[in-house]
């Protein structure tokens, strides 16, 4: 059983935990990650969810996404869901999210970096991911409109992209 650590509205925490994928009570939030990796020619790293993933199946997605175990910070959470999900090991040391987005059960943490990742090094988790590509703004759109990728708000997909540039986001 997995377990994640739960937080009030202010994010602090509750000293609780609950099973992650259990509902939660009123006043109880989790934590999810994201990371969005951007090579230097301002592509994004994708990837493509297996058939059988219970959320949004056989849909592309950003880079990385999912749940922050029990005792992981949200930085420890994403260099983990990097590492199972891509085989990769990916230092975010010193980066803090980008962007943290309120959603009806927690907080969403989305990291953007820049790193050229040669796709052949990476070993995609079989259970999670069947292919990983780069993808330029227009590629994301247009997969967005055909309900190829997963339907996040155009807007929030133009300023994930746009964030990559802004405010000094390193290169790790």
């Amino acid at each position: 059983m997995e377990l994640v650590d739960l937080y009030d509205e202010n994010r602090l925490p509750l000293g609780r935990t609950a099973e992650r994928g259990g509902t939660l009570n009123g006043g109880e939030y989790r934590t999810v990650v994201h990371v969005c990796v951007f090579d230097r020619r301002g592509r994004l790293l994708i990837q493509r969810r297996t058939a059988e993933k219970f959320i949004w199946p056989d849909r592309w997605d950003v880079s990385v996404g999912g749940g922050v175990d029990a005792g992981e910070t949200s930085r420890q959470g994403a260099e983990r869901e990097f590492r199972e999900e891509l085989g990769f090991p990916l230092d975010l040391s010193g980066l803090r999210p980008s962007v943290t987005v309120n959603f009806g059960g927690g907080f969403d943490d989305f990291y953007i970096l820049t790193k050229d990742l040669p796709l052949k090094e990476l070993t995609l988790q079989k259970e999670e991911v069947q292919a990983v590509r780069w993808a330029s703004l227009e590629e994301v759109l247009d997969m967005l409109e055909q309900g190829t990728f997963i339907p996040y708000p155009e807007s929030f997909l133009r300023f994930l992209f746009d964030m990559r540039t802004q405010f000094g986001f390193p290169t790790k």
